[in-house]
């Protein structure tokens, strides 16, 4: 939530977002004054007018920020260092409302890359959320597939939210359960 170190912003243009926590679809007019909240993983949580929002990446020029670099991998990277880009990709896959990263948090159970016949490459992961009726929960999915599919080799992301076993704070890192006093 807005707090005194949050940055003051105004928005440059017309810009999509997403509400946070309801997941609903909105776009915030050029003029809209708020504060950035959050600013991990490429994209932000922005306060406006006692909502929280959710800006893309893709969109970070509607604030004032700069969108997130492109991937580089080679192109005969082997499946070790795809995997690893993935690990990385997938560490800057945030909740809006938490400043931890969704593997820290423990919310993805797997991510097993598969080869093509064309060469090219799938994912298929299997995430949860900290609790089954987040109105985020698609958002994520969502921003979890798109990071997924910018690595180079990766032609496509297949992300399973599932609730079986239920997420528990047991699954959270070390470094997340001190942070967040989640002993």
């Amino acid at each position: 939530m807005y707090s005194r170190s949050s940055e003051p912003v105004r928005f440059e243009r017309d810009c999509a977002a997403v509400m946070v926590p309801q997941g609903e679809a909105v776009t915030l007019p050029a003029g809209s004054v708020g504060y950035i909240t959050q600013g991990l993983g490429g994209s932000y949580t922005v306060f406006v007018e006692g909502n929280l929002f959710r800006i893309a990446g893709k969109d970070a020029d509607a604030i004032g920020k700069e969108p997130p670099p492109e991937l580089d991998l080679p192109a005969d990277a082997g499946d070790e260092e795809v995997e690893a880009m993935v690990w990385r990709q997938l560490r800057t896959c945030f909740d809006p409302e938490i400043p931890f990263n969704i593997v820290d948090l423990g919310l993805v159970y797997e991510a097993s890359l598969k080869p093509r016949e064309d060469g090219q490459r799938m994912i298929e992961v299997k995430m949860t959320l900290t609790a089954p009726g987040c109105g985020m929960g698609e958002i994520l999915v969502d921003d979890v597939r798109s990071k997924l599919e910018q690595i180079p080799t990766i032609a496509e992301a297949d992300v399973e939210l599932v609730f079986d076993p239920p997420w528990g704070r047991h699954m959270m890192s070390e470094a997340a359960r001190l942070e967040t006093g989640m002993f």
